[in-house]
């Protein structure tokens, strides 16, 4: 029986490793009008992931020029996100996917087993590690806080930590200078955890510190589980503060792994993962300012009014409402982290742009993303083409991965700091003069 299994499963590999990309570049699914190819259908989706690979000894990822690039934290397990606290301590949130996630298609159990031998699968530290730059110029590691329940997003308001687990958002006390939190926090807010098909929860704070904002993605693909289960997900929550009461702030956005406020607009801003198993080259990822109220279209359309007919019934007056994203990064691309620019003191990149992980996806061959890109704004929305600030998580023949970047934040250097969850590292980048 097993013999059988396994030969199933190297079968569907085999034909899911077919090359899928067609005749649309790369480069023109960037931008706020991306290229969109005709859907495509089938039977087993296209898989395709590399290998975990320790990184090589003295390799490390590779910058733009005018950048270094050290490890500030290594052996860590699956480090996602990153944050840095006013007295430049930085926290990470080491996680994965909590282990009540649930298997309910055959295209999981492949796509999750590929995703396993690639180090993207690992398995999380459910804790909060703190980093902390001794005399010496060291960085020194310390567990700040233990039995998270898969932590996400991280946010400091005051004298209170916010963490986003993968089931609520906890409140914790915090004082500077320490390196350990004992208190168990409380909750804040429950948080949509039923089935956990996309588990992580992106968080931020309102510019007057009053709301957070969460990040919640979908329960499946396209609703293939049931709309049922998608109950206030797709979405991004709204959470006062002081009561803990929610409300949906913006709707169909299937995977919004980072939001934050424009620094200088006080608009808010997500990255968001788009919907697999029609192609190389849908559909496009994106960066979108999130108004108020907004329908962005999953599950019903994509990319503005573009229906997605796999998604029965449907519903017309959804698709006519749907917004269209402001930026497409291209498809696939798997954003997972962004920061917005200012502070930062990277040569090349100006101050009005933000900084965004591409950690790939397991839905494209040939391979997109694993890279940290920055795209610049103009009078307030993103202008031009990506560009790339670091890369060379993937071998050049694609078949070996040595890392993949996550969480972003900006010391009190204006370096940048990396979350890489399949190396297990933290990289810092800064000015290599």
């Amino acid at each position: 029986m097993i013999g059988h299994k396994v030969g199933f499963l190297s079968c569907c590999i085999l034909l899911a490793g077919c090359d899928n990309s067609d005749s649309t570049s790369i480069s023109e699914q960037m931008g706020p009008s991306p290229k969109l190819d005709q859907p495509s259908a089938f039977l087993i989706p296209p898989i395709s992931v590399p290998d975990k690979a320790a990184w090589p000894e003295g390799q490390q990822p590779r910058v733009a020029a005018g950048l270094k690039i050290e490890s500030i934290a290594e052996n860590l397990a699956h480090p996602r996100m990153v944050y840095r606290l006013p007295n430049n301590d930085i926290l990470v949130a080491e996680s994965n996917a909590p282990s009540s996630e649930a298997t309910t298609t055959p295209k999981q159990l492949i796509s999750g087993l590929v995703k396993k031998n690639s180090g993207k699968g690992d398995k999380g530290g459910n804790r909060i590690t703190l980093l902390r730059k001794d005399s010496a110029g060291h960085w020194q590691q310390h567990v700040f806080i233990q039995n998270l329940n898969s932590p996400f997003g991280l946010v400091l308001v005051g004298d209170q930590l916010y963490v986003a687990d993968a089931d609520a958002l906890l409140v914790f006390p915090y004082q500077s200078g320490e390196t350990s939190i004992a208190n168990q926090g409380r909750v804040l807010a429950d948080l949509p955890s039923t089935i956990n098909h996309h588990w992580t929860k992106s968080l931020t704070v309102s510019p007057d510190g009053s709301k957070l904002y969460v990040g919640v993605g979908s329960n499946s693909n396209i609703t293939e589980n049931g709309l049922e289960a998608e109950y206030r997900r797709a979405n991004i929550l709204e959470i006062d503060r002081q009561s803990g009461a929610s409300r949906i702030y913006a709707s169909g956005l299937r995977n919004p792994t980072g939001v934050a406020f424009d620094p200088t607009t006080h608009q808010l801003w997500a990255i968001v993962n788009e919907r697999d198993e029609i192609g190389a080259n849908l559909v496009p990822d994106y960066l979108t300012q999130v108004k108020e109220g907004g329908f962005y279209g999953w599950p019903y359309s994509y990319f503005g009014q573009h229906v997605d007919r796999r998604v029965q019934p449907p519903a017309p007056d959804k698709v006519a409402s749907a917004l269209v994203p402001d930026y497409a990064l291209s498809s696939h691309v798997a954003p997972l982290g962004m920061q917005f620019a200012q502070g930062s003191r990277l040569p090349g990149f100006a101050p009005q742009g933000v900084f965004i992980s591409e950690h790939g996806s397991w839905n494209r061959k040939p391979l997109n993303g694993y890279r940290v890109s920055y795209v610049q704004f103009s009078q307030g929305k993103p202008v031009g083409q990506p560009k790339t600030v670091v890369e060379g998580f993937v071998s050049n023949d694609q078949k070996q991965l040595y890392g993949a970047p996550v969480g972003l934040t900006l010391d009190n250097q204006g370096a940048l700091i990396i979350a890489d969850d399949v190396g297990n590292h933290v990289w810092r980048v800064s000015a290599a003069q």
